[in-house]
């Protein structure tokens, strides 16, 4: 481990006190960012065998930043057999179990595109609508948290469906930078609470109260749960509560130099460990061949890091 790895995976981000070891970590988590955020993507081999120099490079890109963009040579054969090969790549990572989500197809991965389905009639996801900003999961119990997760492009819209891209972690720096009590009531165990809901299918999904910042619990490192969304949500009756969302909001509107905008292309995906993103509206072509698929697939469980980071 070199110096810029030890203070990036010894600092204690929870640790909201003035001090040489906040500067040394701004300072190192900022300089690597820039280093590895400009990189092409990852040539892969194969998706499920990426080679394993391939694979140490996503990991050290996900140690710095929490995600890291592929691609692979290969069309996809279907959307069934690139979903078994994407969870054959998940396990290069340490990603397994997948998120038991009631889209899921066979092998626990979700293909976002447009419909009309009863059960996903009305989400966002599956529309040509722009998603604001967010984390993966962010409606779920503490119990079923997303952690990290997968997109791969099956097959790229017509015009838009942009994503941007941001590490969680520097949306922490930014905000303690602003003012550390905004950081402080953003770890409050009610800071944002998402109602309870009523599935298509009739089931209840609970009320969800918890934190935006939080620990991973194996390795520590910072975890975001948030959503920009102003409808069914509820922030903690908290002046400097409300203050930080609002903050918050605005921040990612007016946009980060650290963060990337990407369009995925067919072949090209991200690992992450459940960063900030949002998409663009889109267009689909006229045929069914021509709608975009865009394949997910979601765990409780971060990338696997050869070093444990920031505790």
């Amino acid at each position: 481990m070199n110096q810029s790895e030890a203070i990036l995976n010894t600092f204690v981000w929870s640790d909201l006190s003035p001090g040489e070891a906040w500067k040394a970590w701004r300072e190192t988590k900022i300089r690597l960012s820039e280093s590895v955020l400009d990189r092409p993507p990852v040539a892969l081999d194969a998706l499920r065998h990426p080679g394993a120099e391939a694979v140490a490079e996503m990991k050290y890109r996900c140690s710095v930043c929490n995600f890291a963009r592929y691609e692979v040579p290969e069309a996809g054969e279907s959307v069934e057999a690139t979903s078994e090969a994407l969870i054959g790549l998940a396990r290069h990572f340490g990603l397994v179990g997948p998120e038991d989500h009631r889209s899921a197809g066979s092998h626990g991965v979700v293909a976002l595109r447009t419909s009309s389905d009863e059960a996903k009639r009305g989400y966002i996801p599956y529309t040509r609508r722009p998603l604001s900003w967010h984390t993966d999961g962010y409606y779920n119990m503490a119990s079923e948290r997303v952690q990290g997760f997968i997109l791969h492009c099956f097959r790229q819209a017509l015009l838009g469906g942009e994503n941007q891209l941001l590490d969680p972690e520097i949306a922490y720096l930014r905000l303690r930078d602003e003012n550390p009590d905004y950081v402080r009531a953003l770890m409050h165990p009610e800071a944002m609470a998402i109602p309870e809901n009523r599935e298509p299918d009739g089931s209840l999904r609970p009320e969800s109260v918890g934190p935006v910042f939080f620990p991973d619990k194996i390795t520590g490192r910072l975890q975001m749960r948030y959503t920009a969304r102003t409808r069914s949500i509820r922030w903690r009756d908290d002046e400097t509560t409300l203050a930080a969302a609002d903050w918050l909001r605005d921040y990612l509107s007016s946009g980060d130099p650290l963060m990337r905008q990407v369009r995925l292309q067919a072949g090209q995906g991200i690992v992450n460990n459940n960063v900030l993103h949002n998409r663009t509206g889109f267009e689909d072509g006229a045929s069914e061949e021509d709608v975009r698929i865009v394949l997910r697939v979601r765990f409780q469980a971060r990338v696997a890091e050869e070093l444990h980071g920031a505790a």
